[in-house]
């Protein structure tokens, strides 16, 4: 009856994933069959995360939802994580694999940021929150594909968080603005000679070209770091998969600077379907 429980639980994971997070819904299917159930875990339990703003007008709420995870990693949850699927799953998961909860402790800190419309103030800052949440994910994927193999590549794993992270802000810059929220560090938008309010005023579009180029520039650095470090393992490869689609999108928006507000940089599905299996079969970022 446990079996049959852990099965539906990473069954309903994989689900979720397959509706609202396809490219990391394929990395699973490309991945050890035995390992899926507790990568679909991994993966939505940070989809739970990234759509808490999403689902709340004011912060308060999303902390009291960030809180939920907290406590449920910390052994204090409140009622049974039976009636949540992804809870369960991922328990399970971290039982079955020895994952670290602090790292996914420190993911629900990184990401109360996202709550707020507080300016990244550094690289360095927006390099830690990508290492926490992005590169940390990989992480924790590799550590579930192979414990043996995850430590080495926790260089290349570093490099391809931040270089994931900053395409997928990119990806979704325009809702950002709208909302008001900003994660082109302050210390860019100055040397184009911008502030954070310039920046989502939307009006000096050579310097915001100016700034999307060097944001993305600077998610291309860290690829290549990826790239140079040491090989990864096949073992591990999978957790590196999500992290294949940034290229396309950093070099799509150093092109198009301030026209990524009029044009999604997003490339379709299907390509993107494609650019992971030949990554999977080539085992190349």
């Amino acid at each position: 009856m446990a079996e049959a429980n852990i099965a539906t639980n990473q069954g309903i994971c994989l689900a979720m994933l397959r509706d609202n997070d396809r490219d990391r819904y394929l990395a699973c299917l490309l991945s050890p069959e035995d390992k899926r159930g507790s990568l679909a875990a991994l993966y939505a339990f940070n989809a739970e995360l990234a759509r808490v703003r999403d689902l709340v007008h004011e912060p308060l709420p999303g902390e009291v939802r960030m809180q939920y995870w907290r406590d449920l990693l910390e052994g204090s949850a409140h009622g049974s994580t039976a009636a949540n699927p992804v809870a369960a799953a991922l328990l399970t998961a971290i039982e079955t694999h020895r994952l670290p909860r602090k790292t996914l402790v420190d993911m629900i800190e990184a990401r109360t940021f996202d709550l707020y419309d507080d300016p990244m103030e550094t690289r360095l800052t927006l390099e830690g929150y990508a290492g926490e949440t992005a590169s940390a994910l990989i992480q924790l994927a590799s550590l579930v594909l192979s414990p043996e193999e995850a430590a080495r590549s926790a260089d290349a794993a570093g490099h391809a968080g931040v270089a994931q992270a900053i395409a997928g802000l990119l990806l979704l810059m325009p809702l950002h603005c709208r909302r008001g929220q900003l994660y082109i560090p302050l210390q860019i938008l100055s040397a184009t000679g911008l502030d954070r309010d310039t920046f989502l005023a939307g009006e000096d579009r050579p310097r915001i070209s100016a700034a999307v180029e060097a944001f993305a520039g600077l998610g291309r650095d860290h690829l290549e770091k990826a790239r140079a470090a040491a090989p990864i393992a096949a073992a591990v490869f999978p957790a590196f998969l999500p992290a294949v689609l940034a290229e396309p999108v950093l070099l799509k928006a150093q092109r198009r600077g301030a026209l990524l507000f009029d044009r999604p940089l997003q490339p379709p599905q299907w390509r993107r379907q494609l650019r992971m299996a030949l990554a999977a079969f080539r085992r190349k970022l």
